[in-house]
């Protein structure tokens, strides 16, 4: 290996960037409702597919690619195929938690200036891909990670992102086009945003609480 492609110093971060890494993970938010208009200038929506694109993926096949969603045709379209799959879904609850669910506002797809499909092509880098010989599910999980990258700048630019998650797939496949060897791995909403939740809005409205830490973490081997 030469001593260019070898490893240089890491990289160190002052007390003040390691605080701001840790304020934009704790006031991420998942918004369903509290988009504006304002459009998203394209240097910052470039800078955010830019850090999902920077996430880490296994055999670095980077196996994402991101549909952008602007016009109020499939806007509407998407609308539609979640409305349907609500309806459905509320019925699944019990019926005490069905008025609670209908409470919760679901209207980022129409109200957010860009929706933004994020994918998987399971075919991207082969058959073979080092680090997925034994876990096919790698790439899935490495896409994930480009979500969470992007949700977390969108954090640190003022921008709101909501995670769509109830639709059918077929339908989805159906509006944007997506090839069968191509996984959805999310939907998401993305607007500026002036008021957020102090907490998770779900938390908030009584649906649930977080679980304790101390709770979840076990020694060297499952303890439940």
């Amino acid at each position: 290996m030469s001593e260019a492609s070898g490893p240089v110093p890491a990289v160190r971060f002052t007390p003040e960037e390691r605080d701001a890494v840790y304020k934009a993970i704790f006031n991420r938010r998942d918004v369903r409702d509290q988009f504006l208009p304002q459009p998203i200038e394209e240097a910052v929506l470039l800078r955010l597919l830019e850090a999902a694109h920077h996430a880490p993926s296994v055999g670095f096949m980077q196996p994402w690619n991101f549909i952008i969603i602007r016009s109020d045709e499939t806007k509407a379209a998407v609308h539609a195929a979640f409305t349907r799959a609500n309806e459905e879904a509320k019925a699944l609850f019990p019926d005490e938690r069905q008025a609670l669910y209908a409470s919760l506002k679901l209207e980022g797809i129409r109200k957010a200036p860009i929706n933004l499909c994020i994918t998987c092509d399971r075919t991207r880098g082969g058959e073979v891909v080092l680090g997925r010989t034994h876990n096919r599910q790698m790439d899935l999980y490495s896409t994930v990670c480009a979500v969470q990258n992007l949700w977390l700048a969108a954090r640190a630019e003022g921008i709101g992102v909501g995670w769509v998650s109830i639709y059918s797939d077929a339908d989805m496949r159906r509006i944007l086009a997506i090839p069968d060897h191509v996984e959805i791995i999310a939907y998401l909403c993305i607007g500026h945003v002036d008021e957020l939740y102090s907490g998770p809005e779900l938390e908030k409205r009584g649906w649930r609480e977080r679980l304790p830490l101390g709770d979840l973490i076990f020694e060297e081997s499952w303890q439940g």
